[in-house]
């Protein structure tokens, strides 16, 4: 760069897991050089601006929208753009207005899933280059393995295809229906621009896919602008220490199994917590939870258990035997890069998808999905993560591979080539 910084302006929408890894890449493309402004739900302002990041503040409550896609959607893709549409359409407007205000002086947006239209739309408004930054497999065609709320059928490459060409179309048009419902209703409203990754368009918008490549390789049909460049994984801060009677606890026995099932709707919490108390009291292991609700109190041995409301997986996980968790992208990503055994609970979205690629992959049991769990199940998940010697070393040497990786910096690398070959054109 030369001049005064250019100012990069990240609209991302979602619960922690969702804005969590943009605020990483935020942080190391501030430490490269940029100006970094991050609009998000209000809720995360304190967590953005407490790392030095500028914060713009969108409408809406996402814990809302997780309980609907728990609650309504599940796995289904119809469902699930059902459950954004009855969410978004309420704040669309707004959003919309706080987004263009956000993206004021910006010189380049990145967007993530649900801000793909908006942060697009205004990058073309305003003449500036855009970059989709995306944390599972959307928007790009593959033969290699299905859209991720499809099952893996043994129909060929063609199938695998239509599956993804199927879930990006039902995202792209009915967030074009819904956008035409609200001109009818503020005829003012600019006609929408074109869907960001059609062939016509130059210069295209690129994809960055923040995973890691050891996890799910690139596939070799997908077109250039679409990149897996690893991770983007947010350090403890500089100042951070984990609470004493935390380290007392892990220090005091053998390692720990965390369980934690992240914004899950807390009306499951409760049936999901008596089952994981019998699994914990049956199998007598130690355990490190976050769930809200839970105390030492429900438990046999509660000298076992050490209850935790928000502790960065990055530290907690590499202390762990094996970690319990929804099978979140971010979630994951950590416990795969703690190089531990991951046992996942799946309850919507993409979480399917990668409780499936942790198996695969061998470095956990099948996911049980949350309805099919019972503390039976459960035990017998928690044994083989434990006790299962080809897992634990296939967690290992994964873990070892992830940590050797730097995602945010080859991410930042690409955002500023795409950034310096936009201003030539």
């Amino acid at each position: 760069m030369s001049g005064k910084p250019e100012q990069i302006v990240i609209l991302t929408y979602g619960t922690r897991g969702d804005v969590q890894p943009f605020v990483a890449l935020g942080v190391g493309l501030r430490d490269a050089g940029y100006k970094v402004r991050i609009a998000a739900p209000g809720a995360y302002g304190e967590f953005i601006q407490t790392l030095g990041l500028e914060f713009a503040p969108l409408p809406g409550d996402p814990g809302i929208l997780a309980n609907q896609l728990v609650e309504y959607a599940g796995f289904n893709p119809l469902k699930m753009v059902k459950a954004v549409g009855e969410f978004v359409l309420p704040l669309a407007i707004e959003t919309m207005l706080a987004s263009r205000e956000a993206c004021r002086n910006a010189d380049a947006i990145i967007h993530s899933f649900l801000m793909t239209d908006a942060g697009h739309h205004i990058a073309l408004e305003q003449g500036i280059p855009d970059i989709s930054g995306q944390f599972f497999p959307i928007f790009t065609s593959t033969g290699d393995f299905p859209g991720m709320t499809f099952p893996n059928l043994p129909l060929g490459r063609g199938y695998r295809r239509a599956t993804h060409l199927l879930t990006s179309s039902i995202f792209r048009y009915s967030g074009r229906l819904l956008y035409a419902y609200l001109r009818r209703k503020q005829p003012d409203l600019p006609r929408l621009a074109e869907w960001p990754f059609i062939k016509k368009l130059r210069p295209k918008t690129p994809i960055l896919y923040a995973i890691s490549p050891t996890v799910l390789p690139r596939p070799s049909d997908w077109p250039s602008s679409s990149i897996i460049t690893g991770y983007w994984m947010l350090d403890p801060p500089a100042n951070w220490t984990p609470p004493v009677n935390l380290v007392e606890f892990i220090s005091a026995g053998t390692p720990p199994i965390f369980i934690g099932i992240g914004s899950i709707p807390s009306k499951y919490g409760q049936k999901l917590s008596e089952i994981f108390i019998q699994a914990i009291n049956q199998t007598r292991q130690r355990a490190v939870i976050a769930i809200e609700g839970i105390s030492e109190d429900h438990f046999e041995y509660p000298e076992r258990i050490f209850c935790i409301d928000n502790v960065p997986h990055s530290w907690l996980f590499p202390h762990m035997k094996a970690v319990i968790h929804h099978g979140g992208a971010g979630t994951t990503a950590a416990g795969l890069a703690a190089g531990v055994p991951n046992i996942v609970i799946p309850f919507a979205s993409d979480q399917a998808f990668w409780g499936q690629r942790v198996h695969e992959l061998g470095a956990g049991p099948k996911p049980i999905h949350y309805k099919q769990l019972t503390a039976q199940r459960l035990i017998q998940a928690i044994n083989t993560g434990i006790t299962n010697e080809g897992v634990r070393e296939r967690a290992k040497v994964l873990g070892k591979h992830i940590r050797q990786e730097n995602g945010i910096a080859g991410a930042v690398q690409l955002i500023s080539k795409h950034i310096a070959s936009s201003n030539q054109i």
